[in-house]
């Protein structure tokens, strides 16, 4: 359906319900939530779904009603949609649309932080899919099963399923689906940290959904080449690709894919050090998330606005900011969006000098970060854990603590984490006397940090030349030398777009 029919199918839609027609409202209001859908119009559908569902049960209204719920933060409702619209597909014997509505239950479980659920949906939904022998949608699945992969930080077995969903997209020739695929692959080797191969990917997609006219692909690939020159720290052309990112979303409509962008441009230039310029974009970001119901990314914009404070140094607006979406994260099943508030909460209670209460909201996040598998961010947690023992005295506890941090740096790719620990560790075994320790440790640190361009790097070798030149008089540390440990900030949240495929 074009754009400009939706108002007159919003119409008929509107005298089928008055006139009680179930018929023609379910026609009418099918066709309308296929579009609004595609444009984030999620809280549109949900009110249009309820009104078709006043003529009674249907399952394609009940299915619109589950998605819009899930998409407005409303994950419980959600499932309780898809399971009513489960059983009727059941009852009719429409097995696609049965193995549709159960990946669609498998999306809502895995954003509920229950990956072992949702992989038990995904492989239903999946046999079904065999088994009548639909390829596009064995293509989804495989998709989706590689997106939990993916968030549960088991990036090999992420590639294996994104692969397999590659070779059916390319058997069937489907181009749209092949660019979707592509674009997951990249996101895979940008979280391994691999993200020449990440921006291989991305271009490979690039041109594939300009050809195919999916704009809003076309600015979602845009979107994620955006972040991976922002991890790069070419902070200009991380830019330069969200503006054009910007534009189409704003051409096509796609208020959420709009909003996703503003926030991740106040993140780059966060990154540059703007505040001012990143408040505003998080600014404009922030209603638009509320208009369209996306109460995750409302989370996530509050946090990165509670950032910027912190970085100006008003620590007690930025608290309020962190503490704001605690309930939303928890409330709509982000479990990783709820480690990160609690993770900054901590933070901020370091900056206020309150460090057990910090230790306390660093150990909440702890465990959430190791259920849902977020190893980068549970590498940063453990790091600073470590430096509050630190700051305590306590060098042994701390310790431990680095290293347990370290290898989980190493194994995620995160070579400026590394650097941190290993600068942590150094200075535990320099404050004990062991000074081949702490050089061995520095020697890398200063290594590392000339790898990525690190500011601390200048001052980092003079730190190791310092060592060098005691251990070589076989003095001790100057008294003037006060050690303190290295914190490991958590980054603004960038805001993903299109990780999965559609499901219908």
């Amino acid at each position: 359906m074009s754009a400009a029919m939706v108002p007159r199918w919003v119409e008929v839609h509107r005298l089928a319900v008055a006139g009680r027609e179930p018929v023609i409202a379910r026609e009418a209001g099918q066709q309308v939530a296929g579009v609004w859908l595609r444009r984030s119009r999620f809280a549109d559908v949900v009110a249009l779904a309820a009104a078709t569902l006043t003529l009674g049960p249907d399952a394609d209204a009940l299915y619109a009603l589950g998605w819009g719920r899930a998409a407005t933060g409303h994950p419980r409702p959600a499932l309780a949609s898809y399971e009513q619209a489960l059983r009727l597909f059941r009852e009719v014997g429409d097995r696609a649309h049965e193995a549709a509505t159960l990946s669609s239950i498998g999306i809502v479980h895995n954003e509920l932080g229950d990956r072992q659920q949702a992989l038990t949906y995904y492989e239903q939904a999946l046999s079904i899919q065999r088994e009548i022998g639909k390829r596009a949608g064995e293509w989804t699945i495989l998709n989706n099963i590689g997106h939990v992969y993916d968030e549960l930080g088991d990036r090999q077995q992420a590639l294996t399923y994104y692969r397999q969903a590659l070779a059916i997209s390319r058997e069937a020739g489907d181009r749209a689906v092949e660019a979707v695929i592509l674009n997951n692959i990249g996101h895979v080797y940008d979280g391994l940290g691999d993200r020449q191969r990440a921006l291989t990917c991305y271009r490979q997609a690039l041109p594939i959904r300009q050809e195919v006219g999916d704009r809003a692909g076309e600015a979602a690939t845009h979107n994620n080449i955006g972040a991976v020159y922002n991890g790069l720290g070419d902070r200009q052309q991380a830019v330069t690709y969200y503006r054009q990112a910007l534009t189409i979303a704003r051409e096509v409509g796609d208020r959420a894919g709009e909003a996703a962008t503003l926030n991740n441009i106040g993140a780059v230039y966060d990154g540059l050090g703007d505040l001012q310029q990143a408040l505003t974009y998080y600014r404009q970001a922030l209603p638009i998330q509320q208009e369209v119901g996306d109460r995750a990314g409302e989370a996530a914009t509050h946090n990165n606005i509670g950032l910027v404070y912190d970085g100006l140094g008003d620590l007690h607006q930025a608290l309020a900011y962190y503490q704001q979406p605690l309930p939303v994260s928890r409330e709509v099943g982000d479990r990783a969006g709820e480690a990160v508030n609690l993770h900054n909460i901590g933070a901020a209670y370091v900056g206020l000098g309150e460090l057990r209460q910090a230790l306390t909201y660093y150990r909440q996040a702890l465990p959430i970060q190791q259920e849902v598998g977020d190893r980068a961010h549970e590498a940063t947690t453990l790091n600073n854990i470590g430096a509050v023992y630190d700051r305590f005295g306590e060098l042994h506890q701390a310790l431990a603590y680095y290293r347990q941090a370290l290898p989980i740096a190493r194994e995620v790719g995160n070579r400026v984490g590394e650097a941190v620990c290993r600068n942590n560790i150094a200075m535990i075994h320099w404050a004990r006397g062991d000074l081949d320790r702490a050089i061995a440790e520095l020697e890398i640190v200063v290594d590392l940090e000339r790898q990525v361009g690190h500011p601390d790097l200048e001052s980092d070798t003079g730190m190791l030349e310092q060592a060098l030149q005691e251990r070589v008089t076989a003095r001790k540390r100057s008294n003037h030398h006060v050690r303190l440990p290295r914190w490991w900030p958590l980054p603004s949240r960038l805001a993903p777009w299109f990780r999965r495929g559609s499901d219908r």
